[in-house]
């Protein structure tokens, strides 16, 4: 198994193949599966409309020169850990048949919920984005959103910046939902709101949805 650098201890991190890249069809605009892989948060719970920061980012995806086919796998509770063994389980399938494969993760609460370790997300992660990258898949990486818990979140504080470290590394999109929601009024008010714990309503994802849309998405999915 790869450490947290990628790859075999001393080596350089696994590079993304080209191959993830936008293929040109001929009588036809590019065939895209998109598969969000994550715990609560990408499943939208505790959206009122039932819509999450998912869907939301989806319906915004649409264009004349993409046939979009979109999963969402996110399941409440799981661990960066869950992850790692989902992916090889789960995501190959919805690719199927399909002739582009691009792959958006968010994880992080539930690690610092469960008690999973610093170095054990970052290891779980890295091995996530680097089996991803050697199967040709472009990823993109979206943080945890502050909690209305202050113990909690300056421990997820610790945790992104973990994130975007990795991605960094491996030149990974990478969008941190954390800092700019900390002290968002809006964000604050839908937590205090919601009937779930740690979770926004509609006012809340569709902030999130914001923040992926505009921190490079179109550029990683190369659309206008």
């Amino acid at each position: 198994m790869p450490d947290e650098q990628g790859g075999p201890e001393g080596q350089s991190p696994i590079e993304f193949r080209p191959s993830a890249e936008a293929v040109v069809v001929p009588d036809g605009p590019r065939d895209l599966a998109l598969v969000f892989l994550g715990a609560s948060l990408v499943a939208g719970v505790g959206d009122p409309k039932g819509q999450g920061w998912v869907t939301r980012v989806v319906g915004r995806t649409q264009h004349p020169d993409l046939t979009l086919t979109s999963y969402n796998l996110g399941v409440r509770g799981d661990t960066s850990g869950d992850l790692l063994e989902r992916w090889a389980a789960e995501v190959p399938r919805r690719w199927r048949g399909r002739s582009e494969k691009r792959l958006v993760l968010s994880v992080g609460t539930n690690d610092i919920l469960s008690g999973v370790s610093l170095a054990r997300h970052r290891l779980n992660l890295a091995n996530l984005l680097d089996d991803a990258a050697s199967s040709g898949v472009g990823t993109f990486v979206v943080s945890p959103p502050p909690t209305d818990d202050e113990e909690l979140n300056s421990r997820l504080e610790v945790l992104v910046d973990a994130q975007a470290d990795v991605c960094g590394r491996r030149g990974v999109p990478f969008v941190d939902c954390y800092a700019p929601l900390l002290g968002h009024d809006q964000w604050r008010t839908d937590l205090a709101a919601s009937g779930v714990p740690h979770h926004p309503g509609q006012a809340g994802y569709g902030l999130i949805a914001w923040l992926v849309l505009h921190n490079g998405w179109n550029d990683w999915l190369q659309i206008g």
